[in-house]
């Protein structure tokens, strides 16, 4: 009997199609996202602040707690240029310094921002060829970074603190300027008119979304409002940062791929990062720890200083609050109740009070009274926590 040969139907041959197809996007997909990872990859920056620290360092938590060192740098190399303006000689500085402490159950986490005019004791470090740096008893803060980079920070901050810095990322003008505009912008507020002609702010009071240009000004912006204080400065940071973490909370990254490869893509080429950070995955693991704070759970103080003896340019800590928020934050306890009531105010946030009106009254009688006596109160201290004169700047 002779055989014969299946046919295949019509259907069936567009389900096999339909079958390969499938099987061609997932090998093409698996490779484009192989790509994504490489090349997102090769984007970071790192710094291998462990190799080189070794293990003269204080311990890690153990309780699941952890600390991380941001850094925004001064420098003017690239495109850092055109947006900062000025000069800083060839070098650069920490601009910006906060210490981010995420909670053991990282429910919460309480950001410390040390003014870069706070002298303090300065470890040896080794510069960016090699060479040593000997310590100093009383530097700049921001000095460490210029003196031996990220590595010197990382030690200043640590002999500083007693605490680890678990990690470290680093962002430079045009990198912060480039992250504002890939997530949308920034909102914020001012009571008053802020006009800096340093950092190119005009802002009347009100509402103002802004761009990273913009942005960047704000968070750069001291002599245009205020006392003209880095303590009046910080506070517009943070602030900055609050706005932020609002914009990126509303921009919906998970639900819209080609926003999130540019945020990825602009977030990977415009930091530098300890080498445990150094990959997607290691970024995506730390979003992971950190998508629960937003806004309501984040705390934001500044390092209690006041003005330094002999110098009312620099400041230092002020103790004993300075070491009260360090052991706290050690401990993993809330910020001091002491610390948090005596933070410096936002500049952009003040109500300016209009003169008070004359009012015509009737003339006194003249009435027979005693001699007046002296205060039975002595006069009162001008505030601790903020230097009774404006700290001097750096670039």
């Amino acid at each position: 009997m002779a055989e014969h040969k299946r046919v295949p139907s019509r259907r069936r041959k567009l389900l096999r199609a339909a079958a390969c197809g499938s099987v061609a996007l997932v090998v093409l997909g698996a490779g484009a996202a192989g790509y994504a990872y490489l090349r997102l990859d090769g984007n970071i920056k790192s710094v291998d602040i462990d190799g080189r620290l070794g293990t003269s360092r204080p311990p890690t938590a153990t309780d699941g707690s952890f600390n991380l060192l941001v850094l925004g740098s001064d420098s003017r190399d690239g495109g850092n240029a055109d947006l900062a303006g000025g000069d800083t000689g060839g070098t650069a500085r920490s601009d910006t310094a906060m210490v981010l402490h995420v909670n053991q159950d990282h429910s919460r986490a309480d950001v410390v921002s040390i003014p870069r005019d706070t002298l303090v004791p300065r470890p040896e470090c080794t510069d960016r060829q090699g060479r040593a740096v000997p310590a100093a008893k009383r530097a700049m803060f921001n000095s460490a970074y210029e003196a031996g980079g990220a590595t010197c920070a990382v030690k200043t901050v640590e002999q500083l603190s007693g605490l680890r810095m678990d990690h470290y990322v680093e962002v430079d003008f045009a990198g912060f300027a480039r992250l504002v505009d890939a997530v949308g912008g920034a909102t914020v507020t001012t009571a008053v008119p802020i006009h800096d002609k340093d950092s190119g702010l005009d802002l009347q009071p009100g509402e103002h979304h802004l761009d990273g240009k913009q942005a960047l000004a704000f968070v750069r912006t001291r002599h245009g409002v205020g006392d003209g204080s880095d303590l009046g400065r910080i506070e517009l940071q943070k602030q900055m940062v609050r706005s932020l973490l609002k914009q990126v909370g509303g921009v919906g990254l998970l639900t819209n791929p080609v926003k999130l490869w540019s945020v990825g893509d602009t977030l990977t080429r415009s930091i530098t990062t300890d080498s445990a950070l150094a990959s997607v995955n290691s970024l995506v693991g730390l979003g992971e720890q950190l998508k629960g704070i937003g806004p309501d759970q984040l705390g934001m103080v500044t390092l209690p200083v006041t003005a330094a003896p002999g110098d009312p340019d620099r400041v230092v800590e002020l103790q004993p609050q300075a070491d009260q928020l360090w052991a706290a934050l050690k401990a993993d306890r809330p910020v001091p109740e002491a610390v948090a009531a005596a933070q410096p105010s936002n500049p952009a946030q003040a109500t300016p009070t209009a003169p008070a009106k004359a009012t015509p009254t009737a003339p006194a009688k003249a009435t027979p009274t005693a001699p007046a006596k002296a205060p039975a109160t002595a006069p009162a201290k001008a505030p601790a926590t903020a230097p009774t004169t404006a700290p001097a700047r750096h670039g």
